[in-house]
């Protein structure tokens, strides 16, 4: 039945101007506003990322949005230089740049961060 369907993904922030800021002006994407009050993300390779508000909104304990890219190191750096904090999660070693090293076996790289909101974001190299 949904075997033509363009499907796509969405979370909630508390404030959208702020989310709007963020995501645009910390992370470098494109954002679009389709209206009534919503933001779209636009990825530069993927779907649109619908962002809702909800003033009572609670950030997942989970990872909402993954970004793969090529160089983890150099995309960790430059966040960092943006203001971006990592977050760095007991139980994963994780070096001074907060990236959790993966052997291939066990996952890719990962460093996770979080939006104005508390939402748990990552970039993975590739």
């Amino acid at each position: 039945m949904l075997t033509d369907a363009r499907g796509f993904s969405g979370f909630a922030v508390r404030d959208v101007d702020t989310a709007r800021s963020f995501y645009r002006d910390v992370l470098g994407l494109e954002v679009g506003d389709p209206g009534m009050g919503l933001l779209s993300l636009r990825l530069p390779q993927g779907p649109e990322v619908l962002v809702y508000p909800k003033p009572d909104h609670v950030a997942a304990t989970y990872t909402i949005l993954n970004f793969s890219v090529g160089d983890i190191d150099a995309t960790v750096s430059a966040l960092a230089e943006h203001g971006v904090t990592f977050v760095h999660y007991e139980g994963f070693e994780q070096d001074d740049l907060g990236i959790a090293r993966g052997d291939g076996e066990h996952g890719p790289d990962i460093a996770w961060f979080t939006d104005p909101s508390g939402n748990i974001l990552s970039v993975l190299a590739e």
